[in-house]
């Protein structure tokens, strides 16, 4: 395991569900403390400061901490957990998965409980279950008294378990929270490969909280920034599955995502277009992508008081927003050498030819 596959083994298997992203946050620090100069807004966002050769422009690169996963509601009388979704979940991909609450105790495994088929009717087998009506089975037994024995309280956060893997064919990678602990580990490798690399401007490296209940993090920590230029690092949907169609573009190996559309945000198109130009010029591959449903930070960096050019680069990655997904290292590393590439074309004269007439 190189470093990189370590860091992503770190941050993957790392808990951290919107606003409780503290443990992805000081792995973070860990990484970046040698070379940046840290601080954080107030509602938990990492902000890591990198100097170039100006302290203008000012380059906001954002990637999530948290990840989709759940909170305690309620424990029912028999003792099993009721839970709320945080972030967006088919539920359909929940039944019979392993999770873990952390509690004032410490962590608590459990199971997403399921009833075997030999017990639904048809018309049951043709639904899916939602959320509202599930629960986990942490050990619950009418002799053993989960409040008091293990501590659960409402509020308590919940994730799946998936441990980071290295999959048979060495260049794909299968974990938890690659939305967005990829973006994360992109914001380390970045400001890293930046150290020794001179650029016309100052990179603020921010690791935001609460990105999958509204884009909370990336308000706060612009405000805290103030960019001149931004980018949100983030996962897309790879759509190279069966019966997905010759015609499908984002494929793993594709190279990094440019999002040309989503629910948050149209992006600035001269800073596509100067994305577009420097993969060109410099052999990297890309594609372009749009998302119909969901945002991400940029939607809110974007409208930072009068505005700021802004753009999402993601990593096409398989089964986003479920227990298990699967990424390409190759499509990481391209969308590092990219971003490091554009970073060092920011001067001042160019990012104010972004806007305007």
């Amino acid at each position: 395991m190189d470093t990189t596959e370590g860091m992503l083994k770190a941050l993957t298997e790392a808990m951290g569900v919107a606003g409780h992203e503290l443990e992805v946050s000081r792995i973070m620090a860990g990484y970046l403390s040698e070379f940046t100069q840290i601080t954080y807004d107030r509602l938990g966002s990492l902000i890591a400061k990198k100097t170039g050769e100006s302290d203008s422009p000012k380059v906001m690169l954002a990637g999530h901490m948290d990840e989709v996963g759940f909170m305690v509601k309620q424990i029912t009388k028999e003792g099993f957990v009721k839970f709320l979704p945080l972030g967006g979940w088919w539920p359909h991909v929940l039944l019979s998965q392993r999770v873990k609450i952390r509690t004032r105790k410490g962590d608590v495994i459990g199971v997403i409980g399921s009833r075997p088929p030999h017990e639904l009717t048809e018309e049951e087998r043709k639904k899916v279950m939602k959320i509202h009506d599930m629960y986990i089975d942490v050990g619950a037994t009418s002799d053993y008294d989960v409040k008091e024995e293990l501590g659960i309280l409402p509020g308590d956060p919940i994730v799946p378990v998936s441990p980071f893997a290295i999959m048979d064919n060495p260049r794909l990678y299968m974990a938890k929270a690659w939305d967005d602990r990829v973006g994360c580990a992109m914001v380390i490798d970045i400001l890293k490969n930046l150290r020794n690399i001179k650029h016309p401007n100052t990179v603020f490296g921010v690791g935001t909280v609460q990105e999958e209940e509204g884009l909370r993090g990336a308000t706060t920590s612009s405000e805290s920034v103030g960019p001149d230029v931004g980018f949100a690092l983030d996962v897309s949907i790879a759509k190279d599955l069966p019966k997905g169609g010759d015609d499908i573009v984002e494929r793993l190996g594709s190279g990094p995502s440019i999002v040309v559309y989503d629910k948050s945000m149209i992006p600035n198109t001269r800073l596509r277009d100067l994305v577009v130009q420097t993969a060109e010029e410099e052999g990297i591959p890309y594609h372009f992508t749009s998302v119909e449903q969901g945002g991400t930070d940029a939607g809110r960096i974007h409208l930072y008081r009068i505005g700021v050019p802004s753009l999402t680069i993601g990593v096409p990655t398989r089964y986003i927003h479920s227990h298990t997904g699967i990424l390409s290292r190759d499509d990481y590393d391209n969308a590092i050498r990219l971003l490091v590439e554009v970073i060092k074309r920011l001067d001042m004269k160019t990012v104010e030819e972004l806007v305007g007439g």
